[in-house]
């Protein structure tokens, strides 16, 4: 790609970017709060995760107000989201590590079984349609909110060591909106694929 068609698609070479660094720090904390939580630590885990989330906020606004958006960064920043949400439901999940609440393993098994489907989904738009576009939807956003919701409260009421029943709660609304959107998601790309055969 030359640099003309780089600026055409308003993104930036640069790699030493400070949204780029602050997604490295985010997949370098994804480690270190998997070991507070199986040594059974929940005040460091709650803070090391409430950084991680800090960080995703701010590479964001770092990259539209210094216009820092590279194509580094669009793999790093969704990739760090990723790898923290993924090990946080995966340990979270361990009777052993956890404690007093868990998320539940069927709730992981679904949450990771959404995003395959959202992945496969975009990987075959892009690579067999040449769709380079995947908006995600305000149900997607608001499912991500809950999951993300549901990972710090559950470290939170580990760290106050109780268990609230509103937490049950916002379990099976992340359930509900982890199911719901991944039909959506689903819905929609049938609906793509359809209107480019016809």
């Amino acid at each position: 790609m030359t640099y003309d068609e780089t600026k055409a698609d308003g993104l930036g070479s640069s790699v030493w970017t400070l949204a780029n660094a602050l997604s490295v720090v985010r997949i370098l904390l994804v480690p270190v709060f998997v070991g507070a939580v199986l040594a059974r630590k929940p005040g460091l885990a709650l803070l090391l995760f409430f950084i991680a989330g800090t960080t995703d906020l701010l590479d964001g606004l770092a990259a539209r107000a210094w216009h820092q958006r590279s194509r580094l960064g669009t793999v790093l920043d969704p990739a760090g989201d990723k790898l923290l949400m993924a090990a946080s439901y995966v340990v979270l999940s361990l009777r052993t590590a956890a404690g007093p609440n868990l998320i539940p393993l069927w709730l992981t098994v679904l949450v990771f079984a959404r995003d395959l489907l959202i992945v496969s989904g975009a990987a075959y738009g892009r690579f067999r349609l040449g769709l380079t576009t995947f908006l995600p939807t305000l149900l997607g956003k608001l499912c991500t909110g809950f999951q993300v919701g549901t990972v710090f409260w559950v470290l939170f009421f580990n760290y106050r060591g109780t268990t609230p029943g509103i937490l049950d709660g916002l379990i099976w609304t992340t359930l509900a909106l982890t199911v719901v959107s991944g039909a959506d998601y689903f819905r929609r790309g049938l609906k793509i694929l359809r209107s480019l055969r016809s």
